[in-house]
């Protein structure tokens, strides 16, 4: 009779726990194949795709406000540039035609410049939209986890344990699965960060476009227009993050160690946060943007 009993409570405890489990590593595998999806969509998706309303804020900023002093800004640049190209020709004494072509020359350019700056900077983004898209194609693992097949594994090796290993089994998946839901939450932070930044870094863009029509005062633009290709290539960065994970994913068992397999997700997701997050320094490092 109390055999029976125990035999009842042992079972109640186990498909207790089971269940615990199940449900954790579930709600693990389905926030990390929403968490990598939201990756691949939101890195490949252009400025002004990814939210309207910002996009049309910005642009009507950029132009309404920024604009007139990136105006201000190339008339005090050439007027430097024509102050420094007379003294430099000994005061006018070796004054020759060519001079003053090249510098209306360089006054349409740099007029030219600020007034498609918006054109130019949404340009570079479409580049590196492109780039991240054809490497979405290249990348043929697949970051999304079968659940069925994960949960199946893992009943088969949870059949075999005790109680007690149960228990400690349960509390570690639901220690994994706050800390999965901790890091997807970093991971968002991550990608809606990009995003703010871009739209922060293109507001501005009329002004140091407005210094390229001048040598000393270029390095201004130049280091903006690296940054610029930084940002938009960092998304392809972020792809091949995406498809390492991948690689790791699709190689991981179950079935030889459950408390090693649990573990291991969660290791994998902390080295894809961990690497997104690099994707920006790694990235300005590269094209050389201060």
């Amino acid at each position: 009779m109390f055999d029976n009993i125990f035999n009842a409570i042992e079972d109640w405890m186990r498909e207790l726990l089971t269940g615990m489990v199940d449900s954790s590593l579930a709600t693990m595998v389905t926030g990390i194949n929403e968490q990598t999806g939201e990756i691949a969509a939101q890195v490949g998706t252009t400025p002004s795709g990814w939210n309207s309303s910002i996009y049309n804020m910005v642009k009507n900023l950029s132009d309404t406000v920024i604009v007139p002093i990136a105006g201000i800004i190339i008339t005090m640049v050439l007027c430097y540039e024509l102050i420094t190209m007379i003294t430099e020709k000994n005061n006018m004494q070796e004054v020759d035609t060519w001079m003053f072509f090249k510098y209306f020359f360089k006054m349409w350019v740099a007029v030219y410049l600020v007034s498609n700056t918006w054109t130019i900077t949404m340009a570079v983004f479409d580049i590196g939209q492109s780039v991240a898209n054809s490497a979405a194609g290249v990348i043929t693992g697949t970051t999304n986890l079968d659940i069925s097949s994960v949960v199946a594994q893992m009943d088969a090796e949870m059949a075999t344990m005790g109680i007690g290993e149960l228990l400690l089994l349960a509390l570690e998946s639901l220690l994994a699965s706050f800390c999965m839901r901790a890091i997807s939450i970093v991971i968002t932070v991550v990608l809606y960060g990009r995003m703010i930044e871009i739209y922060l870094y293109v507001s501005v863009a009329p002004i140091p476009f407005a210094t390229f029509s001048n040598k000393e005062w270029s390095q201004t633009g130049m280091n903006y227009f690296r940054g610029l290709w930084a940002l938009a290539f960092q998304a392809f960065l972020m792809m091949v993050c995406v498809g390492i994970y991948a690689v790791l994913v699709s190689a991981m068992t179950v079935s030889s160690n459950v408390h090693m397999a649990l573990f291991e997700i969660l290791a994998y997701t902390v080295l894809l946060c961990y690497a997104l997050m690099r994707t920006a320094n790694l990235s300005r490092s590269i094209f050389n943007a201060h």
